[in-house]
């Protein structure tokens, strides 16, 4: 017997690739197991207005190979009163819906843990392309927002390898520099510059001034938001060894486009997941995938932690970048 009749699945703050893949498996393991399921409009704000509507099998059809999300998002500070979360919750209990489906990143995280402590039976999913939610190695969106960086920066590095000029590569990460980390690996940088390892400008400059007299005709920066500005890096290494290194900012680009295929597996494995925990009875958990394996967390321990930084894999770059 199945501990939950009827389940509700939101989408809520950044969208990433993946995330429609996640609705989808939600919905149809949802359905296969005999349980009804919802999808809520707008995220959290839409579960203040009470916007929600049935889905079936043809609600989630064609989707799985789409970006953004077929639920929409948005951002709601009402939800981050104790009023907003009451409300939230008495939607659910007033529709007689037993769980919900938290698709998003920390923000999401924290809504679903208010949530899980009103009573209401809650499942996190990790979709963010930023790849910060720890118990988890990798995100939803993640992968697919690496592979477009990589191949803006193999476009970039063709065009400065024609002209021998340096380029910096501006990448989304406020708080987290795993897309330059894993970019920046991928396509062969010469530095990357992420917001958990201080960087020195002048060694910067130094080291791309080293790379052209080793014989080196051109050079790749990236640098994750969080750790600075590219036009403010371009400055830095212009003033330290006067070269000029041209400045890509890839912006909302990285949110785009059709999820890669291990985003889709990814996001199908855990919208799965997720459906067959809350039927266990589970609740006020966070789910996630350890060495390929699905895991769950208490989500109360996952919003109060933060994901480890790979200084092995930092290192690993800096030492082939030569």
């Amino acid at each position: 017997m199945s501990a939950v009749k009827s389940i509700a699945v939101l989408t809520s703050g950044g969208d990433s690739q993946g995330m429609n893949a996640a609705v989808r498996a939600v919905v149809r393991s949802a359905i296969y197991n005999g349980i009804e399921v919802y999808g809520v409009q707008r995220g959290y704000q839409g579960l203040i207005n009470d916007d929600l509507r049935p889905m079936d099998l043809r609600s989630v059809g064609d989707i799985i190979q789409r970006g953004g999300t077929i639920l929409q998002t948005a951002r709601c500070k009402e939800f981050t009163t104790a009023e907003g979360q009451q409300r939230g919750a008495e939607v659910l209990r007033n529709r007689g819906i037993d769980g919900l489906v938290v698709i998003g990143g920390d923000g999401s995280y924290q809504g679903a843990n208010k949530l899980s402590k009103l009573g209401i039976k809650t499942m996190g999913l990790p979709g963010t392309i930023d790849n910060d939610i720890p118990f988890t190695d990798f995100t939803i969106g993640f992968d697919t927002a690496v592979s477009i960086v990589v191949d803006a920066i193999n476009k970039i590095r063709d065009t400065m390898s024609s002209h021998e000029r340096s380029s910096v590569v501006e990448v989304m990460g406020r708080h987290c520099g795993d897309i330059a980390l894993y970019a920046g690996l991928a396509s062969g940088a010469e530095t990357i510059i992420v917001p958990e390892v201080p960087y020195d400008s002048k060694e910067v400059s130094e080291r791309m001034k080293a790379n052209f007299e080793k014989g080196k005709r051109h050079s790749i920066v990236v640098v994750a938001e969080g750790a600075g500005k590219g036009e403010t890096v371009a400055s830095e290494i212009l003033d330290g060894c006067g070269l000029e290194p041209r400045v890509t900012v890839l912006g909302h680009i990285q949110r785009g486009g059709a999820p890669t295929a291990a985003d889709r597996i990814l996001a199908s494995r855990l919208g799965d997941f997720a459906v067959h925990q809350l039927m266990a009875g589970d609740s006020g958990k966070a789910c996630g995938i350890v060495r390929g394996e699905l895991i769950t967390t208490d989500i109360d321990t996952v919003v109060n932690s933060k994901k480890p930084f790979n200084m092995e894999m930092y290192e690993l770059a800096l030492r082939l970048s030569q």
